[in-house]
């Protein structure tokens, strides 16, 4: 069941796994062949007793293997981020949120929309971001806007535009940011016009809230992800495997209510992410003397462009299907309004005269947009460690000394 435009993507699906029914809704009140198909029935509702344990969601995340993982999201786990979100940001039967992340996102499913829901609420959903749209209705008290939801690129973008400057956001109680590293100065800014970002930390495999920064902590705590939120535990495991003492960095891990019980027809994985009751997160952290978490940087090779998680390998695998290319690896790499993006150094094989354009033009359609490599660079080989693994911190110092042609 879709709409008119998934259409394309549909059909594409349908003929590629061979199902047989597949049924367009209609959004503009013309012919919907899936009204169509209920009308020719008789309408019957089945009654299925469900339990917090039961499966309510295929939650696919980039995951940390190279190729996406389905995280099991039962419905205790969804029940217990409705709590877990509602107290730090205020969610209520009186709330409205804006949603802009794709439903397919945890952000745009389980951040605020599942929760507000929950609470009686009102969501306002966008089939796309438009910074100007989306800065028009947080402005406008009319449209009664209480929560938004979104990632630093988002309120960057809005940040830019001229009516940013006579925006009133007092009707706004809680401005969430998440998903990537959120700069001091755009927090600062949004703060300056009564729009302090409340940072927060989660992930596709706890539903997704783990921990959140109250607003009136907003400047005073920058770049922090906040506190653990009500039904959830966290710890700090060094690299040594003790607990980290405050100020020291190690790895996060998080246990509770709100954890995944595993992926999806992936035993291995689930094996390999999980400490006992502790999920590993694979990112890096410290907490300071308060008690407040700060992300400092991610274990895996993972990179975060425009708050979407991109794994390089995806984008690998795409490259090695082009004739000539003898050797790929992607990393992420800093950019001002991405956040980071994606930079192919690769190998051609020899006598192949492969420009970077004829690589990009390659990924295009193969790969979502922000997957894309922004930069292809050449290199004779490389650098590779005894057991021939890519040493990609090794490709970032080559990066930065110029010792990759473009």
């Amino acid at each position: 069941i879709h709409d008119r435009g998934f259409a394309e993507t549909a059909a594409a699906v349908q003929a590629e796994t061979g199902f047989e029914h597949r049924l367009e809704t209609a959004a503009d009140g013309g012919p919907s062949e899936y009204e169509a198909a209920m009308d020719e029935g008789p309408y019957e509702a089945e009654m299925v007793l469900q339990q917090m344990s039961d499966l309510s969601t295929i939650m696919y995340t980039s995951g940390t293997t190279g190729l996406p993982k389905g995280a099991r999201i039962t419905h205790g786990m969804t029940f217990v981020n409705t709590v877990n979100i509602g107290a730090p940001h205020r969610i209520s039967a009186d709330s409205v949120t804006l949603t802009v992340l794709p439903l397919f996102h945890t952000g745009g499913l389980n951040a605020y929309a599942n929760p507000v829901l929950h609470a009686g609420g009102k969501v306002v959903v966008a089939r796309s971001f438009d910074p100007e749209q989306c800065l028009r209705l947080l402005a406008d008290p009319e449209a009664g806007i209480t929560n938004f939801l979104g990632v630093p690129a988002n309120f960057q973008f809005m940040a830019q535009l001229p009516a940013f400057e006579e925006a009133d956001f007092s009707h706004v109680t809680v401005f969430g940011v998440g998903a990537a590293p959120t700069p001091h100065a755009l927090i600062e800014v949004w703060a300056a016009r009564g729009g302090p970002l409340a940072q927060a930390y989660g992930m596709t495999e706890t539903a997704p809230l783990v921990m959140a920064l109250d607003p009136v902590d907003a400047t005073r705590k920058i770049g922090s992800a906040g506190k653990p939120v009500l039904y959830t535990r966290t710890r700090v495991i060094t690299e040594d495997g003790r607990e980290a003492a405050p100020g020291e960095t190690g790895e996060l891990q998080v246990a509770g209510p709100n954890v995944t019980p595993g992926y999806w027809n992936k035993p291995k994985e689930t094996a390999e992410s999980f400490d006992g009751d502790w999920l590993k997160t694979g990112d890096a952290v410290w907490v300071d003397e308060e008690g407040y978490y700060y992300i400092v940087d991610r274990w895996k090779d993972m990179y975060i462009s425009g708050g979407e998680n991109v794994y390089p390998a995806e984008v690998e695998n795409v490259i090695y299907r082009l004739d000539g290319i003898a050797e790929t690896a992607v990393i992420g790499i800093p950019d001002e309004r991405w956040g980071e993006v994606g930079c192919a150094v690769v190998v051609r094989r020899e006598g192949v005269a492969l420009e970077p354009q004829q690589i990009l033009d390659h990924c295009t359609g193969q790969l979502a947009r922000f997957k894309l490599p922004r930069r292809v660079l050449f290199t004779d080989a490389l650098p590779r460690n005894a057991t021939g693994k890519v040493l990609k911190h090794e490709l970032r110092r080559m990066l930065e000394a110029g010792e990759l042609g473009g």
